[in-house]
């Protein structure tokens, strides 16, 4: 597994095909922190909306796609 600083050395190398390969696992990586905050969020009793503001989107939008993540 890759550090955050290797990836990120990747991502603005020279050579796209790896790049492109780094900016991908870096999005997973955000993808899957941000899950697991929005779920010690809502464990921790915050509402939708104190997430969406921390996060800079909507309501809507971080409930539409972490309300499945509810069942904890």
């Amino acid at each position: 597994m890759s550090t955050i600083a290797e990836l990120d050395r990747a991502a603005h190398g020279s050579d796209p095909d790896v790049a492109l390969q780094a900016v991908a696992r870096l999005r997973r990586l955000v993808e899957q922190l941000e899950t697991e905050q929005v779920v010690a969020a809502r464990r921790a009793g915050w509402s939708w909306q104190d997430i969406a503001a921390r996060l800079g989107v909507t309501k809507q939008t971080v409930h539409r796609k972490h309300r499945r993540h509810e069942e904890f």
